[in-house]
């Protein structure tokens, strides 16, 4: 789930309040009537049938991107106009040493060709850091991809870009139309869930301590999605335990966490560290109350849509938190949906077109980053 759900969309041809740009010129980027369509390669895998960030980047591309999914051989063969990375680590991570030196190797070459090609290097800045930790190979593989990066995408404006590059904000698009066709369940009271690709940094374990302090016997508790190896056995060995907690543990298919999502009265994603989370928005999509540690990211979200919505705590996760989080669900006024207004696939796809033309207009001025050396 952290790497999203989707929505289609047409897109318009031009850049919207809330992909406002910072640092770059727009100079040339309005294309002139009767421009070709744009070919983007994105750094993600092909669709497999399960709703992912691919799927939005692919449907929500716009009718003026022709968007490809990623492969070695395509990326180094050449013949697209930008290239759109997400989630560099991913490209130069493998499990066998001789692959990931193979790995480093082809991603220098890459943005090596991609300078001599004039091809800009956009790229969604997702997490400010990986979430796992990375070897110094690794590191100098993710420090060639930001200087050689033309434009840095921004998802929230909490998020910085590295020294004070050229950047675009556009907000993550909202998973409405995707769920629409869905059936949801009733809210049921007492009922918390968490849910997505269950990792350490999401603090799955701590919210197991916490709620088993909760002495309250109708609360309940649902633990969903893939854990990592490692999590699995303390996750299944809590709800072992407390019959009051329930686990799905695999990559839910989308109408088992509508169902989910929609099940709840509380979501609670209680992160060690939280940026920018497709599964926060996810949520959001379904009308449902979420409990988060407080960050600037969050804040910026809460504010944007609406009170009762997204529920911040200090500190880390305890029963403390969670009763309280409980209660301000059940007593803060909030309208009957949160405002995602600004993350229509209208805007957020035109705003994508107009952030790889001004891309363009960077390379085409002399103006794109250094070389990618050091990958």
């Amino acid at each position: 789930m952290e790497q999203g759900r989707t929505t289609t969309a047409d897109a318009r041809a031009a850049a919207t309040p809330d992909a406002t740009t910072d640092g770059a010129t727009t100079d040339g980027a309005t294309p002139p009537t009767g421009a070709r369509r744009l070919r983007v390669l994105h750094s993600l895998q092909p669709p497999d049938g399960t709703t992912r960030y691919v799927d939005q980047m692919l449907g929500g591309a716009g009718g003026d991107v022709d968007a490809r999914v990623f492969s070695w051989r395509t990326a180094l063969r050449g013949g697209y106009d930008v290239l759109h990375v997400h989630w560099p680590e991913l490209l130069v991570r493998h499990p066998r040493p001789v692959r990931r030196l193979g790995r480093r190797v082809a991603l220098r070459l890459l943005l090596t060709l991609a300078r001599a090609r004039r091809v800009p290097v956009v790229r969604t800045l997702h997490n400010t850091v990986p979430h796992e930790s990375v070897s110094r190979a690794e590191a100098r593989a993710l420090a060639a991809v930001d200087a050689a990066t033309t434009l840095f995408v921004l998802l929230t404006p909490a998020t910085p870009a590295p020294g004070g590059a050229p950047s675009v904000r556009i907000p993550l698009g909202h998973y409405r139309d995707v769920f629409a066709p869905l059936p949801q369940a009733t809210a049921t009271s007492g009922h918390l869930v968490t849910i997505g690709l269950l990792r350490p940094y999401k603090g799955v374990e701590e919210l197991l301590d916490a709620f088993a302090a909760l002495p309250d016997p109708d609360l309940r508790l649902t633990v969903a999605g893939k854990p990592t190896p490692d999590l699995a056995p303390t996750i299944e060995a809590a709800a072992a335990r407390d019959p009051r907690i329930g686990t799905d543990l695999r990559f839910v298919p989308d109408a088992t966490f509508v169902e989910h999502v929609t099940s709840a009265e509380l979501v609670v994603l209680p992160y060690r560290q939280m940026t920018n989370s497709g599964v926060l928005l996810a949520a959001l999509s379904l009308d449902r109350p979420c409990l988060v540690p407080a960050s600037p990211a969050n804040a910026a979200v809460a504010a944007e849509v609406g009170d009762g919505w997204v529920l911040q705590y200090d500190g880390d996760v305890d029963a403390a938190v969670l009763a309280d989080g409980l209660h301000r669900a059940r007593t803060t006024p909030r309208a009957d949906r949160p405002d995602l207004s600004a993350r229509d696939w209208d805007t957020v796809g035109a705003a994508h077109v107009q952030a790889y033309r001004t891309a363009l207009a960077l390379v085409r001025g002399g103006r794109a980053a250094g070389d990618g050396g050091g990958a």
